[in-house]
This record gives C-alpha cells, sequence and structure tokens, in this order.
C-alpha cells in the first residue's frame, strides 16, 4: 500500500516505515504530523484516484529531525565592471518517518 501526498509544493510517494525528506514543517523531534492532501492511494492492487484529493485519505508521519540541506553557492560576476556577489544559502528541511496511509 502507498499514497502520493503534496506537501511543500512538491510531491512525494510513500509507504508505512519509509523515511523521506521534506520542506521544512512546524513542530519539535517525535511530534506526529498528519499529511491530508493525498492524491493517490493505492492498496491491494485497487487504484483511488483524487480530483485534486481523495476524501477521507490521510497520511500519519513521525517527525524525526529538522535539518538543513548542502550549502549552495551564489556567485555572480560582472566582467571588466570590477562586481560581484557571492551568496550562500542552505535550506531548511525536515526528516519524517511515515507511520501509517489512512485510506
Amino acid at each position: 500500500m502507498f499514497a502520493v501526498i503534496k506537501t511543500g509544493g512538491k510531491q512525494y510517494r510513500v509507504a508505512a516505515d519509509e523515511q523521506i525528506t521534506v520542506m521544512s514543517l512546524a513542530g519539535a523531534a517525535g511530534e506526529i504530523v498528519t499529511f491530508s492532501d493525498v492524491l493517490l492511494v493505492e492498496k491491494d492492487g485497487a487504484t483511488e484516484l483524487g480530483a485534486p484529493f481523495v476524501a477521507g485519505a490521510s497520511v500519519k508521519a513521525e517527525i524525526l529531525e529538522q535539518t538543513r540541506g548542502p550549502k549552495v553557492i551564489s556567485f555572480k560576476k560582472r566582467r571588466r565592471k570590477n562586481s560581484k556577489r557571492k551568496r550562500g544559502h542552505r535550506q531548511d528541511l525536515t526528516l519524517v518517518r511515515i507511520t501509517e496511509v489512512v485510506a
């Protein structure tokens, strides 16, 4: 059994006992979060497709850790202008473990 959920502007295919990294969610480690934006649920070969979401379906997950992504450097140089800019960025991420898919 698996589901396709939408969170943080992205879609994820999830199943029970999987760990995924999603955009930052509010909450501390150990808290339970519920994803109600379920786009698709597959159970025993039967697929239920939402329009846009599956009614009554949700995915429960446990927050494992609040973390940050790798550092990304944005460097811009304007040649012959003696001008340059260097900026770094690290995205805030949340590591979650899917506990159950409720169809």
